[in-house]
């Protein structure tokens, strides 16, 4: 792909409000168009929308291994760079988010070495930030 185009990606929320505040405070998405049952937000150059829905049942298995940690799934979440993570996880931090990984080097010295982090907005999706120290490895095998 020779231009990265942005992505669209629309999730539930039980309280468009709460999480409008999250995803505009806590993460510094900027808000764009909106209406009484949807938000959408600038979620690091791409769109996000969060759309209002009754909760659904949470997801009942504890995710996929990866690393000795169990990842959640579904996610979603930005690729950063290296010095942007360490900042806006720095920034996490400070702010007390409650972290479903913490944030940490994966697979140290390896092919696709990268920083990452998950935690939840406050519906419950799962979101992970990373940051490869190689970029050009993003999807080397």
């Amino acid at each position: 792909m020779s231009t990265l185009q942005p992505f669209h990606l629309a999730i539930p929320v039980n309280n468009l409000e709460e999480n409008r505040k999250f995803y505009r405070e806590t993460l510094g998405c900027v808000e764009g168009r909106s209406s009484d049952h949807w938000v959408d937000l600038d979620f690091f150059g791409h769109q996000l929308v969060l759309h209002v829905q009754e909760p659904q049942p949470k997801p009942t298995g504890k995710g996929n291994p990866v690393d000795g940690k169990e990842v959640p799934i579904p996610h979603f979440g930005v690729v950063l760079q290296w010095e942007t993570f360490e900042e806006f996880a720095a920034r996490l931090k400070s702010l007390n988010i409650d972290f479903v990984i913490e944030p940490y080097i994966r697979f140290e010295g390896k092919t696709g070495e990268q920083a990452t982090m998950f935690f939840k907005d406050p519906s419950g999706n799962a979101l992970e930030f990373k940051a490869f120290k190689n970029i050009d490895q993003l999807f080397a095998k």
